[in-house]
């Protein structure tokens, strides 16, 4: 791996991050897809980490905790992407979290507001680049940055011996 200062892995992971998400909301809200439950649950890592980044930007000190703090966060991001890789390719049955919410509903009313939502199933792909689903690019991105993560771990690492 590269050799920058942690700072450097710092502002690139931040970078990924806004950016993943970024690219994520223009898919859904700009050209029209509407993500499944897993993809929505997908943007949450990206969430978190950008907080913590902001968090070890500005604070002087806690950057080890934080460092590990993003080590499972990426890893939490790998594992739901393989998850709903698995459920993509017919490997894995959708959970009830890819499900409807409609159990418990009482009234008629709810019922028919229900109607007027659109469940997406995390199984089917409505959207591809280069033929690959955006589930295996955030995989994909998922290693990427856990690695870099691992890299400010073992920097903070050092420093804290």
């Amino acid at each position: 791996m590269f050799n920058f200062k942690n700072n450097t892995y710092l502002k690139i992971l931040f970078f990924l991050s806004f950016t993943t998400l970024t690219i994520a909301f223009a898919i859904q809200y700009l050209l029209g897809y509407q993500p499944c439950n897993l993809c929505i649950i997908e943007r949450i890592p990206y969430m978190f980490s950008m907080i913590i980044l902001i968090l070890i930007f500005k604070s002087k000190k806690g950057h080890f905790i934080y460092s590990i703090i993003l080590l499972l966060i990426f890893a939490f991001s790998f594992l739901i992407s393989i998850y709903h890789i698995g459920i993509e390719q017919g490997f894995l049955v959708e959970s009830p979290v890819c499900g409807s919410n409609n159990s418990g509903l009482l009234t008629k009313d709810e019922i028919l507001k229900s109607f007027q939502k659109i469940e997406i199933s995390c199984k089917d792909v409505a959207f591809k680049i280069l033929g690959l689903s955006l589930t295996t690019y955030n995989m994909i991105l998922s290693v990427i940055m856990f690695l870099i993560s691992l890299k400010i771990f073992l920097f903070n690492y050092e420093i804290k011996k």
